[in-house]
């Protein structure tokens, strides 16, 4: 072949090295980019998470005090009751509340009421007392770990407690809420 002299179709190697960058990212380029975004989820995934088991919690704590505003208000407006036995006591549907009653007070939303709310389930035991004086209500996430790590109760001295490890009973052996 001639120095100079290129035969029909065929690129002088400026022209080359040009069409080889225009057809598109090479294996390596796209490698490198997967590589990126994998080390950017890795470090994004476990802040989500902490940050969402923060707000269970935030919510659990929040729904205990509703739980124990509910409990006084109850206590309150059925005084030969004493305070509800049941969740679904201080709850109950729109059609329920016409007019509020001792079986459907609706004091607290349907959510609640059902006993699961932010991933945690809440419950109140140790209803005690004619009438009754006495109530726990206790927040424990539905899923340890993955909704939350504390658990919570009050009765009905109204003050929030936690704990790291199930609670049965709530008494001034659980620590209050800082």
């Amino acid at each position: 072949m001639l120095i100079g002299v290129r035969r029909p179709g065929e690129l002088n190697p400026d022209q080359d090295i040009a069409m080889r960058r225009t057809k598109g990212f090479s294996l390596i380029e796209l490698l490198l980019v997967v590589a990126l975004i994998l080390i950017l989820v890795a470090i994004a995934v476990p802040s989500f998470l902490r940050s969402r088991m923060a707000a269970n919690e935030s919510s659990a704590a929040e729904s205990i005090r509703t739980l124990n505003t509910a409990q006084i208000t109850y206590n309150s407006a059925y005084p030969t009751v004493g305070f509800a036995a049941t969740l679904g006591a201080l709850g109950g549907d729109t059609a329920n509340c016409t007019p509020p009653s001792s079986a459907h007070a609706c004091l607290i939303d349907d959510a609640l009421a059902s006993g699961s709310k932010s991933s945690y389930s809440f419950t109140i035991i140790n209803v005690t007392g004619t009438p009754n004086s006495t109530y726990n209500a206790i927040g424990s996430p539905s899923t340890f770990n993955y909704s939350g790590m504390r658990y919570f109760c009050s009765y009905s001295d109204a003050v929030v407690r936690v704990s790291m490890s199930p609670i049965s009973t709530c008494d001034n052996t659980v620590a209050p809420q800082n």
